[in-house]
């Protein structure tokens, strides 16, 4: 009869899209994963990484297409843990960067079963770092702001508000349904003219880029056919990038016509 393995999580950051930027322990992590629960936003290339006869579960959730509830992926980890012993939590990001890890730990370790954590590369800071735009600069941009744009309760965050009346760099994360109201919150602070880039997809293959300003963001939105998963940063460092100058050179020469 085999030994019955004795139950613990791992929660790991999946990165923010590109598989090479899993780190060490995470691959590590992975080879030793008896389950694999993967979201949404885990690229499924990291599967590499695990053990060819790890179970695979997809616990995603999207936009009005939500596989599980919060409270059953709880279960399902412990369910899994249970029955086989080592299961990995795969999330996209970094788990404590809007990815509900702590809410998950709490639950796990209700049951006296032992977590871990391996943070994650967040896609608030590589997805614009792979297009040049700097978070922070000396002489533009002292500091940033990360935000949800979509709370658990559906609403826009009440920090976006804030973070206009700022100088700092901002960051929003499932803004996309709320970008509207986003733009009207930087319009009243007269800040129209603030650069903006919309980054779909970013470090992937599949990645997609507008940029503008707040007053015509909405517009190249339509055009570059943008939608979710996406990030939106606003902010001067945005038109610093020397990777997006083109873009920027040739949204000005438009403008002046």
């Amino acid at each position: 009869m085999l030994k019955k393995k004795q139950p613990i999580v791992t929660l790991v950051g999946a990165g923010p899209g590109d598989p090479d930027l899993l780190t060490i322990k995470g691959a590590k992590a992975l080879a030793e994963a008896d389950v694999v629960l993967y979201d949404a936003l885990a690229n499924e290339e990291i599967f590499t990484y695990a053990p060819k006869k790890a179970i695979k579960i997809f616990v995603g959730k999207r936009k009005g297409c939500h596989e599980y509830s919060q409270d059953q992926i709880n279960q399902l980890i412990v369910d899994n843990a249970l029955t086989y012993g080592h299961v990995v939590r795969l999330k996209g990001g970094d788990p404590f960067i809007f990815g509900r890890g702590s809410e998950e730990i709490d639950f796990i370790e209700s049951f006296g079963i032992p977590t871990s954590v391996v943070p994650g590369i967040s896609s608030s800071i590589a997805v614009p770092a792979y297009q040049g735009i700097s978070l922070t600069k000396r002489g533009v941009s002292e500091s940033f702001w990360v935000i949800t744009g979509t709370t658990s309760y559906r609403k826009l965050s009440n920090d976006v508000a804030l973070a206009a009346q700022s100088s700092a760099t901002v960051v929003i994360l499932m803004g996309m349904s709320k970008l509207t109201q986003i733009i009207d919150l930087f319009q009243k602070e007269s800040k129209g003219e603030t650069p903006v880039a919309i980054i779909q997809n970013g470090t992937t293959a599949q990645e997609k880029i507008g940029v503008g300003t707040i007053n015509t963001i909405e517009q190249v939105v339509v055009k570059q056919q943008l939608s979710s998963p996406a990030i939106i940063v606003i902010g001067e460092v945005v038109k610093e990038s020397n990777k997006l100058k083109g873009f920027y050179e040739e949204f000005i020469a438009k403008e002046l016509k």
